[in-house]
């Protein structure tokens, strides 16, 4: 602990062993607590803890610096920097350097003095040698990071000797002392340092390179004291022949010593810049960094030659940029690039990228060393890849020429790859391979090109706000030539036609251009929102290309697409021009343009599959004119076709037949167009989209083709990192599938009764096996052996190929599986789009048991994570969008009949669940149709009903007033929340849960206040329903939504009720035996507190008397079974109750207690005897000291033997009378306490009020009462006048008038409801 270390100066022995007398221990005493927590506060790990304290002690001790508390911290900080804890240790050297900092008259060399004294090399034990060599270090640091240590040369002096000293101890220390001393040094002036370098520096050469600490000294003194350091040493060449083999060893054992810190040493970069002030970087790079610590096969020296590097380009011209760049040290970094790739091995890519970034932030000014330094990154490549990922963060800090060079050496080196100006290398494991395609030219030009076109894209991806817009066009037109179109003779109108191929652009290049070019198109689309000041003309970048694609069409002399258009391909293409001119007329309207951004988007797949978009072009077409020149007054005299689909039926097969292609950009598009045309869907195109979701249709479902574009994504994978690693533990995991499913099948394979019939004809043909009547074992000759083998490899060969065979079957069915399934999860998006723009359309009511169908199926088999985020995403649009909707259809027309139908459908389909999840969906859904039902018109419902009763069918009346406005028949849905209710109460295992029916109850209070004799009913029932009855009734009542539903009367005959069936269930308390019973007698005492709270707010009156008698009477029973598990809060609740109803718990007896002593008599009232006024002092005194209990008038009153001794008086009760404490906690005849009911035994609760009334003069200036009865004993009825009588209260006329205030306005008490005969007698009674 902390505390016993920093209490460790404090101890006699150490007191002693510092030369303090052992009076000094209790002198410590003196300072305040507030000083000694500043010692423990400066150790703790929260820095801004340290600092805050470090500055109150500094602020404390400007205050008293001449007094003792001056020298107690400093014996308390030196003392600090010894402890064991090492975190603490350098927190008390800070404090201390502070301290010296502040209070300059401190002398340095009493201080340095001290710290040898308590911790002295010499006399130290040896199992306190490490913290006082320590102590000694972070002495010396706190000497100088004072600031004062390089002024004080006698301080100084004693300092590099101490520090000359600690630098043996390297087992502890390490190298630590000879860096305080280099930065102790590098401070002190000129001339102390020729006066201190002969004592520190040896002048022997060998030293000075035998540790990075010495060579470092040297620099340092060649950098400050040149003069000084020749006549000591002589002139020395660091870099000659003989020398550099030793630079290569210190450097070796500096990157050792910063191996766990993973920094540059400081040594290494110091003879970098010593090597280009003296003109040697180039031998100095290649011999010492190149062909010494390379060489090595050390990573730590690898590592330093890495940071070296990238420490060393804001240093380097272009010249020597393009010397290191070239070299090993970066043809090895990419070998480490490409090998470093297991979890935990480290990656030096990311520090590598931060030095990049440093550089090119830092030298803006110089595009031509920006665009050096990126293109070397770029050109180390292994077998033609380069090392560097496609989407590399570093371009952002390009200026715009170093950016235009770049792109413009991508384009040249896609066009004319120079294999040669390229630093390739190849792993070690792609050396030893035997495949000699592995090393072809074509293949490094492939790789190249496919990591060019891509880093293109990712160019305008990472710097679409900040690019040029020419710079983008040229980008987007490079990528669409090169992937759509060829050139057949160049010409001046197209500039891409004038840049040949040195190698031939194969067919897997140009895929990789279109994939490339799609994903440019989607960033193009989507971050680059359609505006003036972004395009030219503000038009889309989509129209720009498809218009420079319409050029490329045009000069067919000059430029020929990949795959040729026949004559209907081109005039789609002119026709869907066309229409983008017809579209311009709407331009106007958000529809027109997204109708223009799907048809160019269809257009431009037009160049990739001709065939397949030509039909779907004339489509979208046709149903564009129809969608935009659609009018009312038309339809009526053009003649339509019935064969003919309405136009939104075929524009959503065309958008579900886009939904396939696994294309984002498709995706966002079909959602934007489908958002403007759903204000229009049939039911036949919302049909259209359920089908596919419909999981037992879709299963079958052919006329959709789901295509899979997994070689396109493997192929621009192969560049980013990320998708790398996606891909390659995606392969691993469908290697362990197929493993476990090949095992499975060979398993299947052996037990195949036809192909161990083959086997057995096989080896029977060949003799192998011998027949029943053949006794003789002949062995079988070599010939037939051989036969026999052959017959056997060729029978196991057949059974391999039908093996894989069925394994390749089952892998097709899961794939397209898996493809169906996320085509239904892109689907999804048309009915989030559907829900959640038109929420008032009648169609999104279909949508209810489509939706609910697919989450049951999911939960049930919801095992891969597609089937999970098939499910969520089905789950949110149900819950979120649709049943938590604002707003809802409120035309129902003639739906409202199915919709009842439907609503009881749903409430049992939620019962016979399996689990509550999903009964909880399907309970939502039919609260949503509720909502709905309630909301909407009842024209047509009050229309149905009409009709209905002239056809004699129904004989119910016709809804008036507020009823008549709503299409919900309450009666048919209580009927069904009914059954619900009763089954959810005694079914065992219901789906069913209390917060559904408190979401009914708090969203439909009407529909709760017809279900809430249901819940009565079951409060006295078996003891499960009971429990739940009893829950659910107490979140119920708490509803404020219920409560407005009830008036007065209503509400109080409700809760009297309630109350009845509550008293009835606690006649048992306290004779629970199992569980159920206990928690069915928790839930009606707390079902009880609730009713109390209930009335306590609305101030209701009820009759308690029978209550509090059954209370009573299970009170016995009740402590029994104290000692039982569970008791406690059972206890709780039961005083919890017999608290409001004015009695309090007794307090439990302790050990030891004088007994009560018992009394048979009565207590005999009279009158207070007048006495002086005396200090509250003396009044608590006598009353601690009487044995008994006072009475109203101060006569003592008895209890009895059994009863257990009374409660204490609580401090602000003092001044109130006092009252006989009852036996087994009846209540006790005292004026109330404000909130609580005043109730005898043998009389009713009564109000504060009615007692106020109800007493006589004399009875309030203190008349004797009559004695109060036993509790138990009943009192003739003619009596119960007199027993409601409350005695004299001590306090003065002001506070019985403010106690009264108080409790009729903050209080209301629970008081009986008794009849009008009952609160005369009462107000006879109280006449004198």
């Amino acid at each position: 602990m902390g505390s016993r270390e920093l209490a460790e100066p404090l101890s006699p022995g150490e007191a002693t062993q510092s030369g303090a007398r052992p009076a000094d221990r209790h002198g410590l005493l003196k300072h305040s607590r507030e000083f000694l927590d500043f010692f423990w506060d400066i150790a703790k790990p929260e820095q801004e803890t340290r600092l805050a304290a470090t500055e109150k002690l500094l602020e404390y001790l400007r205050g008293r610096p001449k007094g003792s508390e001056m020298k107690y911290a400093l014996k308390r900080l030196i003392t600090g920097l010894g402890v064991a804890r090492e975190t603490a240790r350098p927190c008390y050297s800070l404090a201390l350097a502070q301290l010296l900092q502040s209070f300059e008259d401190l002398p340095l060399c009493s201080i340095l003095q001290q710290i040898q004294e308590k911790y002295d090399l010499c006399e130290v034990k040896k199992t306190m040698l490490r913290p006082a060599l320590f102590a000694n270090l972070f002495g010396v640091l706190a000497l100088f990071q004072s600031g004062r240590l390089v002024k004080d040369q006698e301080a100084l002096m004693k300092s590099v000797k101490l520090l000359q000293a600690l630098a043996q101890y390297q087992n502890h220390l390490q190298e630590q002392p000879g860096k305080a001393l280099l930065d102790v040094l590098s401070e002190v002036s000129v001339a102390t340092l020729q006066e201190i370098l002969p004592e520190v520096l040896k002048a022997d050469l060998n030293a000075i390179l035998s540790s990075p600490e010495q060579l470092e000294l040297f620099l340092l003194a060649q950098q400050k004291v040149p003069s000084k350091l020749k006549k000591l040493v002589g002139s020395v060449n660091l870099f000659s022949d003989e020398n550099v083999p030793r630079l290569v060893n210190v450097l070796k054992m500096a990157a050792a010593s910063v191996k766990k810190d993973r920094k540059l040493p400081a040594i290494a970069l110091d003879l970098l810049r010593l090597a280009l002030k003296e003109d040697k970087f180039p031998r100095f790079w290649k011999e010492v960094v190149e062909q010494g610590l390379l060489k090595m096969q050390f990573w730590p020296a690898s590592y330093l030659c890495f940071r070296l590097l990238g420490a060393a380009l804001p240093l380097l011209t272009k010249e020597q940029l393009q010397l290191v760049l070239r070299g090993d040290v970066i043809r090895h970094y990419g070998e480490h690039v490409c090998t470093a790739k297991l979890p935990k091995q480290f990656k030096f890519a990311p520090e590598m990228e931060d030095y990049v970034g440093t550089f090119l932030e830092g030298c803006q000014d110089d595009p031509e060393r920006q665009l050096a330094v990126l293109v070397a990154f770029s050109s180390v490549t292994n077998q033609g890849l380069p090392v560097a990922p496609t989407f590399w963060r570093v371009v952002r800090f390009l200026s715009p020429p170093a950016l235009r060079g770049y792109v413009a050496w991508l384009q040249d080196m896609f066009l004319q790859p120079d294999l040669d100006s390229l630093v390739d290398f190849s792993t070690n494991n792609q050396k030893k391979a035997q495949d000699a395609s592995l090393h072809v030219p074509e293949r490094a030009v492939f790789r190249l090109r496919k990591w060019i076109i891509f880093r293109l894209v990712s160019i305008v991806d990472s710097l679409h706000l900040e690019m040029e817009e020419a710079l983008t066009a040229q980008v987007a037109r490079f990528c669409l030539f090169h992937a759509f179109f060829v050139t057949k003779k160049p010409t001046s109108q197209i500039p891409e036609t004038k840049q040949p191929f040195s190698f031939p652009l194969e067919s897997q290049a140009r895929e990789a251009a279109s994939s490339a070019f799609f994903s440019l198109l989607q960033t193009l689309s989507t971050q680059l929102k359609q505006a003036t000041d972004q395009t030219r003309g503000g038009q889309p970048w989509t129209y720009h290309l498809v218009q420079f694609a319409d050029l490329l069409l045009n000069h067919s002399h000059n430029v020929t697409t990949v795959t040729p258009f026949s004559a209907q391909q081109r005039q789609a293409w002119d026709r869907m021009l066309q229409t983008l001119k017809e579209l311009e007329a709407h331009s106007s309207e958000a529809r027109a343009a997204a109708f223009q951004h799907l048809l160019l988007l269809v257009g431009i797949h037009l160049l990739k599959s001709p065939a397949e978009s030509c039909d779907l072009l004339g489509d979208i077409q046709t149903c564009i004119r129809k969608s935009l020149g659609e009018k009312p007054h038309r339809s009526r005299t053009k003649a339509i076709d019935p064969q003919e689909p309405p136009w939104v039926e075929v524009l959503v097969e065309i958008l579900l037949a886009l939904l396939a292609q696994p294309s984002h950009l498709m995706r966002q598009v079909a959602r934007s167009v489908f958002g403007h045309i759903c204000s229009q869907l049939t039911p036949r195109a919302l049909q259209l989209i359920l089908d596919v979701l419909n999981p037992e249709t879709s299963e079958d479902e052919d006329h959709v083709v789901v295509t899979d574009d997994s070689d396109e994504r493997r192929l621009k994978g192969a560049e980013d990192k990320s998708e790398d690693g996606e891909d390659n533990r995606s392969s691993e995991s469908e290697e362990e599938s197929e493993g476990e499913e090949s095992e499975e099948e060979e398993r299947d394979g052996d037990v195949d009764q036809g192909f161990r019939e083959q086997l057995m004809t096989v080896l029977q043909a060949g003799k192998a096996l011998g027949g029943e009547d053949s006794e003789d074992e002949e062995e079988l000759g070599d010939e037939a052996m051989m036969a026999l083998d052959q017959s056997l490899a060729s029978l196991f060969a057949e059974q391999k190929l039908r093996v894989q065979a069925r394994r390749d079957e089952k892998n097709k069915l899961q794939k397209e599986k898996a493809l169906r399934r996320d085509f239904q999860i892109r689907v999804l998006d048309l009915v989030e789009v559907l829900v959640t723009k038109q929420p008032e359309n009648a169609l999104v009511l279909e949508l209810l048991e489509p939706l609910l169908s697919i989450i049951r199926r999911s939960l049930r088999s919801s095992s891969s994570k597609q089937e999970q985020d098939f499910l969520h995403k089905t789950a949110r649009i149900f819950t979120h969008h649709l049943c938590r909707a604002r707003r809802y259809c409120h035309d129902l027309g003639e739906r409202a009949e199915a919709l009842h139908a439907q609503v009881e459908r749903l409430v049992q389909q939620a019962g016979r669940q399996p689990d509550s999840a999903t009964a909880l969906y399907h309970f939502n859904a039919s609260l949503y149709l509720l909502r709905v039902l309630k909301g909407s018109t009842a024209e047509g419902c009050m229309r149905e009903t009409r009709e209905k009763q002239k056809a004699g069918t129904d004989p119910s009346p016709v809804p008036t007033g507020p009823q008549a406005a709503s299409c919900l028949d309450l009666n048919l849905v209580t009927r069904v929340y009914s059954s619900a209710l009763s089954s959810f109460l005694t079914k065992r295992n219901s789906p069913l849960t209390v917060p559904m029916f408190l979401s009914l109850f708090s969203r439909h209070p009407v529909l709760c206040k017809r279900l809430l004799p249901i819940l009565v009913q079951h409060v006295t029932g078996p003891v499960r329903p009971r429990h739940q009855a009893c829950l659910l009734l107490q979140k119920a009542l708490s509803l404020r939504e219920v409560r407005s539903c009830f008036e007065d009367p209503e509400w109080k005959q409700l809760m009297g009720q309630v109350l009845a069936k509550v008293t009835e269930n606690l006649r048992v308390l306290g004779e629970a035996q199992t569980k159920a019973e206990h928690q069915q007698a928790l839930s009606s005492l707390e079902l009880l507190n609730a009713l109390f709270r209930t009335c306590k707010q609305e101030k209701l009156t009820l009759d308690l008397t029978v209550l509090l008698g059954v209370l009573q009477g299970q009170q016995q029973s009740l402590q029994q079974g104290a000692h039982s598990t569970g008791s406690s809060r059972l206890h709780d609740l039961y005083w919890q109750a017999m608290k409001t109803l004015g009695v309090q718990r007794p307090k439990l007896e302790k050990k030891g207690a004088k007994e009560v002593p018992s009394a048979t008599q009565s207590p005999i009232s009279k009158k207070r005897k007048k006495k002086g006024f005396l200090p509250e002092t003396k009044k608590r005194k006598k009353r601690k000291s009487e044995d008994g209990t006072l009475a109203e008038d101060g006569t003592p009153v008895a209890t009895g033997g059994s009863q257990p001794p009374s409660m204490g008086r609580k401090k602000r009760n003092r001044t109130k009378a006092k009252v006989p404490a009852q036996a087994n906690g009846t209540p006790a005849t005292k004026s109330p306490a404000p909130g609580t009911p005043t109730l005898s035994p043998s009389t009713a609760a009564k109000s504060p009020k009615l007692q106020k009334k109800s007493q006589k003069p004399s009875q309030v200036n203190g008349a004797p009462r009559p004695p109060v009865e036993p509790a138990g004993q009943k009192q003739p009825q003619k009596a119960l006048p007199e027993k409601g009588v409350v005695g004299k209260s001590p306090l003065s006329a002001p506070a019985r008038r403010k106690a009264r205030l108080s409790l009729v306005s903050r209080s209301p008490s629970l008081l009986q409801s008794g009849a009008k005969k009952k609160k005369a007698q009462l107000r006879k009674a109280g006449k004198p």
